[in-house]
């Protein structure tokens, strides 16, 4: 009997070592051999810790299990639900990332290429940095961080300047807050990662990467290091990459936690060892980036999405998708929800489908009042702008942001005031101080936020004058993207700031 139990942060934290123990005991108590498998998660939270046997039928799922649950589990005692991919939040999904998470031993380079790993690096080893550019470009791959830069210009540029050394780094430092897809692939299929990045490397002529990753993910920080080693160990990195003569080797660097660190040209600061500050552009990373040597830059979905694109072909990712949104995109479902979790999907669902059909709208049974989409920076959408698709020119459209797909959701209890306060004190908080309007603008933001709240009729215009300040100086995403909810929820829920007002008289 083969039992898979998923050992992602998630599950641990809902009790899944406890119920690892107890199957080990109850399987030796019972006298029946239990081969125990830790996998990735599949993304659905509300099962967790999710259970899956296979007693030679095939895997059937049993959620969420309990350590004081596990007796009757192994005595046939409790219901199925059935295949992990009938599920109804599962079964609507495309998965082509994460295709493989929950499904085998993240540390099994063996499953890994049982499964479709180690193809696409294969076929990238047998063509040119100009090929391997052009299939990128071809598919239609956007930057999954946030901003959407298309993947393929970002590597040609870097392709093409001429240098001794260049960089692949990942920026693994997901710091949004309800955002976790980052972390799921790093401990669920961290071979993926290493494959992407070892692509980029022969792509561009760089022989050495890192993966940035925060302190705050200890277990993906394990995973990703063993992984590492293994690739090591296997041939998959170092001087002969699979046996092809071209060399590319990595190593994981743990951060310290600075929000600011996420942008890409602070994280290169603080790779360099140096304070993590934004950098004023250009000269752009992809020419003077780490150690000022030519760096591609991209995050984690980005770089393990790339192996599916050259196992496939870059038609196949290509045919999903919605305009200039191509492939599919991890969502993350968090905050007052039922179902909460990890759906991938190919552009162009809208959002109120995500909220009201996929996440089964509140876990409060209340009202949906607002979603923000795009982690702290993001917008706060009213229920009208439901029909937004999701895609990057329509959010765009809507003053709002994609940025690394998270969306969280608040019923009509939420106080929207206060929700676009938190937004500018977290700025304030998080802020390297190197742009006068971000170092300045969110504290006086705060401020200005709570004499609204007081009642004073002047603010409000002042807060639009300091939030169009902020985004038109600040370097980077922290200040320039703020004004994102405050305005967002000033201008869509204004009964919010009313309230305050009359209290306050």
């Amino acid at each position: 009997m083969k039992i898979y139990l998923s050992r992602d942060a998630v599950a641990k934290a809902l009790g899944a070592e406890d119920v690892a123990v107890a199957i080990r005991d109850e399987a030796e108590a019972r006298g029946i051999t239990v081969e125990l498998i830790r996998v990735g998660s599949r993304g659905m939270t509300w099962l967790e810790p999710l259970v899956e046997i296979d007693a030679g039928q095939g895997r059937l799922a049993y959620g969420p299990v309990r350590a004081a649950d596990v007796p009757a589990l192994l005595g046939g005692e409790i219901d199925t639900l059935g295949r992990v991919e009938d599920i109804p939040f599962f079964a609507r999904q495309t998965r082509l990332t994460f295709a493989r998470c929950g499904v085998i031993d993240p540390l099994d380079l063996d499953a890994y290429e049982a499964t479709g790993g180690l193809k696409g690096l294969r076929r990238a080893l047998a063509m040119s940095g100009e090929a391997i550019v052009d299939e990128l470009k071809l598919s239609g791959l956007r930057g999954r961080g946030g901003a959407g830069f298309p993947t393929g210009i970002k590597w040609d540029t870097v392709r093409l300047a001429r240098a001794d050394q260049k960089y692949i780094v990942c920026n693994a430092d997901e710091g949004d807050s309800g955002t976790f897809a980052d972390r799921m692939i790093m401990e669920g299929d961290p071979f993926s990662l290493i494959e992407g990045m070892a692509i980029a490397g022969i792509a561009t002529g760089a022989t050495r990467g890192y993966v940035y990753l925060r302190s705050e993910y200890p277990d993906a920080i394990e995973v990703m290091q063993e992984a590492v080693r293994i690739g090591r160990a296997r041939g998959l990195l170092g001087a002969d990459v699979l046996g092809s003569g071209r060399s590319y080797d990595m190593e994981i660097r743990v951060g310290a936690g600075a929000y600011v660190c996420g942008e890409e040209t602070s994280l290169l600061n603080s790779l360099e060892g140096k304070r993590g500050v934004v950098r004023a552009k250009p000269p752009l990373p992809a020419l003077h980036g780490f150690l000022g040597k030519p760096t591609v830059v991209n995050n984690v979905i980005s770089l393990a999405t790339v192996p599916v694109i050259f196992e496939r072909g870059a038609e196949h990712f290509a045919n999903f998708g919605l305009g200039r949104s191509k492939g599919t995109i991890p969502v993350q479902i968090a905050g007052n929800v039922r179902f909460g979790g990890l759906f991938e999907t190919a552009f162009g669902l809208p959002l109120g489908e995500l909220v009201d059909d996929v996440a089964g709208g509140t876990a409060s049974g209340r009202p949906v009042k607002a979603v923000q989409v795009g982690g702290p920076l993001g917008a706060y959408f009213p229920r009208e702008k439901f029909d937004t698709p999701f895609g990057y020119e329509e959010f765009d459209g809507q003053g709002g942001l994609i940025g690394h797909a998270g969306i969280t959701v608040f019923d009509d209890t939420a106080d929207m005031l206060g929700m676009a306060r938190f937004a500018m004190e977290f700025c304030a908080v998080e802020s390297c101080g190197k742009c006068t309007p971000c170092r300045l603008g969110a504290t006086r933001g705060v401020e200005t936020i709570d004499r609204i709240a007081a009642g004073d009729p002047a603010a409000a215009a002042l807060l639009t004058d300091l939030c169009e300040t902020m985004t038109d100086g600040s370097l980077c995403a922290l200040g320039g993207f703020t004004p994102y909810p405050v305005m967002s929820a000033l201008t869509h829920f204004p009964d919010d700031f009313a309230r305050q007002k009359e209290a306050a008289e």
